[in-house]
Formats: structure tokens, sequence, C-alpha cells
């Protein structure tokens, strides 16, 4: 059973910074495409970014150039680091892993195996 557990969440001011933490149970933690997802009130759960094994990288646009994706396969971590925040970021952020996934399934939520829990994110202005 894989366990994913996400921290680092908050309240942040507009334009702020925050970094997310995702720590995942078992050993096979580089084998694991890595994802983050948010979803804000009313909508539904939104791709932000991926990383793959190979640390190639993945984001949504509106995240391109503002938000980070890395892993530390060595603390079987994943983070999200998220700059120049705006009040649209505000939502709940989830990590995601798959074993086994397409290209073209990366940014869907569909195609994910585990999921965590998910972490607040509020950008006040």
């Amino acid at each position: 059973q894989v366990q994913l557990v996400e921290s680092g969440g908050g309240l942040v001011q507009v334009g702020g910074s925050l970094r997310l933490s995702c720590a995942v149970s078992g050993r096979t933690f580089s084998r694991y495409r890595m994802g983050w997802f948010q979803q804000a009130p009313g909508k539904e759960r939104e791709f932000v970014a991926a990383i793959t094994r190979s640390d190639s990288t993945l984001y949504a646009d509106s995240v391109k150039g503002r938000f980070t994706i890395s892993r530390d396969n060595a603390k079987n971590t994943v983070y999200l680091q998220m700059n120049s925040l705006k009040p649209e970021d505000t939502a709940v952020y989830s990590c995601a892993a798959s074993g086994s996934l397409a290209s073209t399934q990366i940014a869907s939520r569909w195609f994910w195996d585990y999921w965590g829990q998910g972490t607040q994110v509020t950008v006040s202005s």
C-alpha cells in the first residue's frame, strides 16, 4: 500500500511563496511518476505539474514560470515550489503517484493510481 502525505500549505499574501512537500511511503518511490493537482471550491481537480522517473517535468500553462516541481528519491519526497502566488492559486493541492502512465495521460486526474489527502493553500489579496 502506497501512502502519500502532503504538507506545507497555508495562508500567504499575493506575490508570496510556499513550498509543498509530499512524502511517499514504500521502497519504490523512484519508479513512480509524481504529480500535483489543485481543486478550488466548486471546481474539478485540475493538473498543476508532474515529474517523471527521469526528472522530465510538465506544467499547466497557468503555473509555468512560477511553480517548480522536483523530487528527492533519497527522501521519497516530491516538492512543489510556488512563487509569485496569485489569488486564483487558492485551492487544495494534492499529490499523486503512478507507476505506469502514458505521456498523454499525465494531465488527466483519472489515470493516477495513488493520492494524498491534500493541503490547503490560500492566497490573500
